[in-house]
């Protein structure tokens, strides 16, 4: 069977029922642009990590079919189709709008579109819906069109937004899991592998730089599991520098590298942007926190906070090169 008619040849096709009509007529735009939707949601379907929204994706393009099916019907024939969308339907995607809205935090202002590969797919359905939204406003005003298809197109719009969003913060926990699932390993080959005593003598080196420089700072030393083993606020410190200091040291351990490199991937666009809010508080995305090595493995790390970002980064340096030249090898 050929799948080429020629009927179409002419710039005009055919509504359901056969009625003949242009192919630049609103209504033909407006379904058309149904499928342009749909067809993206099967491009994102086929990589979204999240099972569950695998699946309503599927089903949010079977009911795709029926509305652009109705859209596709002559003024005042669409009652004759066996299965309309309802006002249950769109009370499943507010269902779905609400269920991802508990399990993010949205940042506020504007986003940048993409993050991921599906992310990305998803904003341009996302984007596709808003033009087929548009255009069947646009019809709507001309010829008759159920409030359901309208509302519809606009909740899922607002899924698609939401769905986006959860696959980079999917895959930032991906990420970030990936980095941390080794760190208690860090305590094998017989105990302890950086200890009291050693905290305690990076922190000085650390002070002795912050004297140097003329800057009060807390000092602060976690183990390889990201567990404070030193804390140390010289005279004049900010109160403030406490939290940051332990969350610098954390964040540097967490993801094995310095905070000041995280800053640079947690800009907006980066791959890491939005990492903060993974763990609110205890990540830190500015320099002063670096991890601690001993044979190629995390042992621990090392925050400082009370100075500039720049101050901070001189004081941990120095706290590191104690580590790497002195400590680090047992001597």
């Amino acid at each position: 069977m050929k799948i080429y008619t020629g009927k179409g040849d002419g710039g005009q096709t055919s509504l359901l029922g056969g009625q003949r009509v242009a192919k630049d007529s609103l209504r033909v735009e407006a379904y058309g642009t149904v499928d342009e939707v749909s067809s993206w949601l099967g491009l994102a379907r086929a990589g979204i990590r999240n099972l569950e929204n695998k699946k309503l994706l599927r089903d949010i393009q079977q009911k795709l079919l029926l509305l652009a099916a109705e859209l596709a019907c002559p003024p005042g024939e669409a009652s004759r189709l066996k299965e309309r969308l309802t006002e249950g339907d769109i009370g499943e995607l507010e269902k779905a709008i609400d269920a991802i809205g508990v399990q993010i935090s949205l940042q506020k202002g504007f986003v940048l579109p993409g993050g991921t590969l599906t992310a990305g797919y998803l904003d341009v359905a996302r984007t596709v819906v808003r033009r087929a939204e548009r255009v069947t406003v646009a019809l709507a005003r001309q010829e008759e069109v159920r409030r359901e298809i309208t509302v519809y197109l606009n909740r899922l719009s607002d899924l698609l937004y939401l769905m986006a969003r959860q696959e980079v913060f999917q895959e930032v926990v991906e990420q970030v899991t990936e980095k941390v699932k080794g760190y208690m390993d860090n305590n094998k080959q017989g105990g302890a592998i950086l200890d009291l005593a050693q905290a305690r003598r990076i922190i000085q080196a650390a002070e002795e730089k912050a004297k140097e420089l003329g800057v009060p700072v807390v000092s602060a030393v976690v183990d390889g599991g990201g567990n404070l083993i030193s804390l140390a606020r010289q005279d004049g410190a900010l109160l403030v520098s406490i939290e940051l200091a332990q969350g610098k040291a954390y964040t540097a351990v967490a993801l094995k590298m310095p905070t000041h490199e995280l800053a640079e991937l947690a800009q907006p666009g980066a791959p890491l942007y939005g990492i903060e809010d993974f763990q609110p508080g205890r990540l830190v995305v500015f320099g002063g926190g670096y991890p601690l090595f001993r044979n190629g493995q995390v042992v621990g790390g090392i925050g400082i906070s009370g100075g500039t970002v720049e101050e901070d980064m001189a004081i941990a340096r120095a706290a590191v090169q104690l580590w790497e030249e002195v400590v680090g090898h047992g001597s």
